[in-house]
């Protein structure tokens, strides 16, 4: 499995056995995260994407492999490595907690949309981001994310320069061109 192991993955996804908390005001260590990825769940910064929404396993699995440096996102490596088993999983669970990012208020353009929409049918990106690309478990939650963060991230999985739990992002995005990769990222961040 990937880059870091299928042992690693069962762990941190068994490690999820308590059910989420209310939301509470964010852990004081969260404030520099916070200042990037936003308060309320929607990053406003370039490149940064939104947390609102992401399953707490999901967000567990990422904060885990940014603290053993699986996978290398400053400052996110240096904020995550003095961070306990249990600082991983209450971050991961407050993450969840925080509102779902906002769609663009431009609707989008219709062709666009469509053009969009077909390629994530094509390529059966439903199956396991969900229809409704909220994600599940240890898959992200895409739908309304930023456009230049999923585009950004779409071509690192084709290029080889992210890595997932397994092959399958790369292997799905291999025959796509490019311009193709800038239709996903625009449908998904206008999902209404």
């Amino acid at each position: 499995m990937g880059d870091f192991g299928a042992g690693c993955v069962v762990a941190a996804i068994l490690a999820i056995s308590l059910p989420l908390p209310a939301r509470a005001a964010p852990p004081e260590r969260l404030e520099p995260c916070l200042a990037c990825h936003g308060t309320e769940g929607q990053s406003e910064t370039p490149e940064v994407p939104s947390l609102g929404g992401q399953p707490s396993p999901y967000s567990l699995i990422q904060l885990f492999m940014f603290r053993e440096g699986l996978r290398i996102a400053e400052p996110m490596n240096a904020l995550a490595k003095e961070l306990t088993d249990g600082d991983l999983q209450s971050t991961a669970d407050f993450i969840a907690t925080l509102p779902l990012p906002r769609p663009p208020a431009d609707p989008g353009e219709p062709p666009r949309i469509e053009q969009g929409r077909a390629l994530t049918r094509q390529n059966r990106c439903d199956v396991c981001h969900r229809p409704d690309f909220s994600g599940q478990a240890n898959v992200p939650r895409i739908a309304d994310q930023r456009e230049d963060y999923l585009l950004k991230t779409l071509r690192e999985y084709k290029s080889g320069a992210r890595h997932g739990y397994d092959a399958t992002m790369a292997e799905v995005l291999q025959p796509l061109q490019d311009t193709q990769l800038v239709e996903l990222a625009y449908y998904l961040a206008h999902i209404r």
